[in-house]
């Protein structure tokens, strides 16, 4: 058994105490509750605990890439944790169906297993190949049409659990549903499909929207968009808040039409990584000026890292409650992890030690302590 005190978020807010654990899950929560003002503003400088970050769209880490295949994953994994992330989606890219094939082989053992001193990875995220071409962003151009038998035969190479799509594209709201039925998560992403396609989609089951605002249609007060069909109707989304691929005062905006808007990454294989050039997926980009481009200056993922994301949404005025529930407990509710993304009784033992300037003092995945010196 091993303790961790300080102040503790719990689902109902924060406790003085501590939070004790035993083979790798939460046993016990001891302490008073205290407001957010006393942790940030009180006398006693106690470290904040809180619920290890979830990352469901990361492309890469530390200089791989998903798509490499071999043991990329287990160093994206080892990258990632050093931030906070305890569990994530490795996240593929568009590419022809062989590719994807092999870059699902070789993560299936890896969602399988966790390695050591890693981030749980909890599955795939198939970002692509049933996208819009005419939306690509930073995708390479091998988009085709969708088939739930196709689907489910990649899902058999590795646990897929997030599928995005355009839905404006032919048979693909009738495939929502087929998802659905079948147990994916199915996200609206790299589309032009209008305000009325993404109601659509959303009504066929559809659960949120990937990275908002960006690879999809704008919103216009005659033509809402796919933008407008997310901030009108939808509980979740993903938006990537490193304040260069949404402005600052658009992600105001989504915080206050979505309830539970959350964050990713979007990380590529240049996060942590000095400038340079680096893979992703079939396409060589840039990482310059804080940033990742395609050689035409197309943003292509980030760089981002979740406690970098959690430090900026507190920097725009969001509360480390609130600020902490989108970096872990949002992605968990969406994703159905009953058993990650908060610090309760019987969960998981994912968590990440912080001081008051939202440093990182130490990670915990599963129970097991997290090697922090190589950040």
């Amino acid at each position: 058994m091993s303790k961790v005190e300080g102040f503790v978020l719990t689902p109902q807010g924060f406790v003085r105490g501590a939070l004790e654990q035993t083979d790798g899950r939460i046993t016990r929560i001891t302490g008073e509750a205290v407001s957010e003002s006393e942790v940030r503003n009180g006398k006693q400088d106690l470290p904040l605990v809180l619920p290890g970050f979830i990352d469901i769209h990361v492309h890469g880490g530390g200089g791989r890439d998903t798509m490499e295949g071999g043991d990329a994953a287990a160093q994206i994994a080892r990258l990632h944790v050093r931030h906070g992330t305890t569990a994530l989606l490795a996240t593929t890219m568009t590419a022809p169906l062989d590719e994807i094939r092999a870059a699902l082989a070789a993560l299936g053992p890896a969602c399988h297993s966790r390695v050591s001193q890693g981030a749980r990875i909890l599955g795939v995220h198939l970002e692509g190949p049933y996208i819009n071409p005419g939306k690509l962003g930073a995708q390479p151009d091998f988009a085709k049409p969708a088939s739930i038998e196709e689907i489910q035969a990649l899902s058999a190479l590795a646990p897929i659990r997030l599928i995005t799509l355009a839905p404006e594209l032919p048979g693909n709201l009738e495939l929502i549903t087929a998802l659905r039925a079948a147990g994916f998560q199915v996200q609206i992403g790299h589309t032009l499909g209008t305000y009325e396609d993404g109601v659509a989609a959303l009504e066929r089951g559809a659960g949120g929207f990937t990275h908002l605002f960006n690879a999809m249609t704008g919103l216009h007060h005659r033509e809402p968009g796919m933008v407008g069909a997310a901030l009108a109707h939808a509980r979740y989304a993903e938006i990537i808040p490193d304040l260069l691929h949404v402005h600052e005062g658009a992600v105001k905006v989504a915080l206050r039409a979505i309830p539970c808007m959350f964050c990713v990454t979007d990380s590529t294989a240049a996060a942590g990584m000095p400038d340079g050039d680096y893979q992703l997926g079939r396409h060589t980009v840039t990482k310059c000026m804080g940033g990742v481009r395609l050689p035409d200056g197309t943003l292509a993922g980030s760089t981002l890292t979740m406690d970098q994301a959690l430090r900026n949404l507190v920097d725009l005025g969001l509360e480390i409650a609130d600020a902490s529930r989108r970096v872990s407990s949002y992605a968990a509710e969406y994703m159905g992890l009953s058993e990650r993304g908060q610090l309760a009784v019987g969960a998981w033992a994912d968590l990440v030690v912080m001081d008051r300037d939202l440093q990182l003092q130490r990670v915990v995945v599963e129970g097991e302590e997290i090697d922090l010196a190589n950040v």
